[in-house]
């Protein structure tokens, strides 16, 4: 896997069940399958359509959360960053690891709009 980076949306330390209502991202800089990097940043307030150029900008190439609308949902995808909806809401650092070896499960969008 080359480089990449992951993004994940925090509710008290744990990924957040409801995307765009985050008060913080965990961003994971990946390389070759290995965390190098790992920064919490605050978004910008919350209006439709912020959050996807805001983590594009960041670089973002994934984004793992429980729950996202669909429009975010299509922004991202324009925007060449591939989304995972369903998670579960463990530690990032969890989830992170779970992806790069592809162990990580997901359900539903817990997004219903």
């Amino acid at each position: 896997m080359k480089h990449m980076k992951i993004a994940i949306p925090l509710a008290e330390g744990k990924l957040a069940m409801h995307f765009g209502h985050s008060k913080e991202f965990a961003i994971f800089e990946v390389d070759d399958s290995e965390v190098k990097n790992k920064q919490c940043h605050e978004p910008p307030p919350h209006e439709p359509g912020i959050l996807p150029k805001w983590l594009s900008d960041l670089g973002v190439s994934v984004i793992i959360t429980g729950g996202m609308g669909g429009r975010a949902l299509h922004l991202f995808m324009q925007n060449g960053i591939k989304v995972m909806t369903g998670a579960a809401s463990l530690p990032p650092e969890e989830i992170v690891s779970q992806y790069l070896s592809n162990t990580l499960r997901t359900g539903e969008n817990a997004c219903e709009h």
